[in-house]
């Protein structure tokens, strides 16, 4: 499998497994799955005769139903990563996951710019499928279903055919999707791993970068691995001078290792 390397501004270099297609290919499988599970729900579970009657001859209304029915399933890959930290469910059950390009936790904007290139990746020559499908046209299936194979080939292409797996929304939005059964941690990136039930400690943390916090913890191991408590110290008052935390009596290394950790815990769930 490809591989993606980062070099942090210590000059270290962190090397992760790319997500390959078949991944990628797999947990699209399992999300549309849950797409078409939802579908399923809806029309077999809710009585749209009663909807229809309460509506019937109300085209805006009838359509504003439709809209507010298939939003779920529009905007799932967007809220999914959002709230999973660059995961949607299919995403989860194959072990991959967004990330930046520089090993940060992607912005929101990131997602965004992500979910609206899926329309040229994947959905694009799909609507013109359902465009034409509308209309009846008989004589142009075989036509009209070779459009539709092209569009949902288009992602496939970018993700085959570019250096690190990406289709057009990583392109634009600086992602990349990586494996997460992989030998190399996290721990040369602003990510920690945190245990279920985690409960922080200072919630002022929220006044760093995420630059602040890939420093800091760069600053911290190196410190750390050379036992350089000088500067550890002076972290630790830089960390309290930014943040405006008072620090609980513990160690510089606890102090600073406790940060990081709030930090994450914070902003994984902004």
């Amino acid at each position: 499998m490809k591989t993606f390397q980062i070099n942090t501004t210590q000059n270290v270099n962190i090397k992760f497994t790319l997500a390959s297609f078949g991944h990628r290919l797999f947990a699209f499988f399992l999300d549309n799955i849950i797409k078409f599970a939802y579908i399923y729900f809806i029309i077999h579970f809710f009585n749209f005769r009663l909807i229809n009657n309460a509506v019937e001859g109300d085209y805006w209304s009838i359509k504003a139903l439709d809209i507010l029915i298939f939003m779920p399933i529009t905007f799932y890959s967007l809220y999914s990563e959002i709230l999973f930290n660059g995961q949607t469910l299919g995403k989860k059950i194959v072990k991959i996951k967004v990330i930046n390009i520089e090993g940060f936790k992607p912005s929101i904007i990131d997602y965004l710019i992500r979910w609206f290139l899926r329309v040229v990746d994947f959905n694009f020559f799909s609507l013109i499928f359902i465009y034409f499908a509308s209309l009846g046209t008989s004589n142009y299936y075989g036509l009209i279903l070779l459009i539709f194979i092209f569009g949902k080939s288009v992602g496939a292409i970018f993700i085959l055919a570019t250096k690190n797996n990406q289709r057009l929304g990583d392109l634009s939005a600086n992602t990349v999707v990586i494996y997460l059964k992989d030998t190399v941690k996290f721990s040369h990136t602003i990510l920690e791993n945190i245990a279920d039930g985690y409960k922080p400690t200072y919630s002022n943390v929220i006044k760093l970068s995420d630059n602040d916090a890939r420093i800091i913890k760069e600053t911290f191991r190196t410190a750390s691995k050379s036992k350089d408590y000088k500067t550890l110290i002076k972290l630790r008052k830089k960390i309290e001078e930014v943040t405006g935390i008072k620090s609980k009596e513990m160690s510089d290394m606890g102090f600073i290792d406790t940060v990081l950790k709030d930090y994450n815990y914070y902003t994984q769930d902004m």
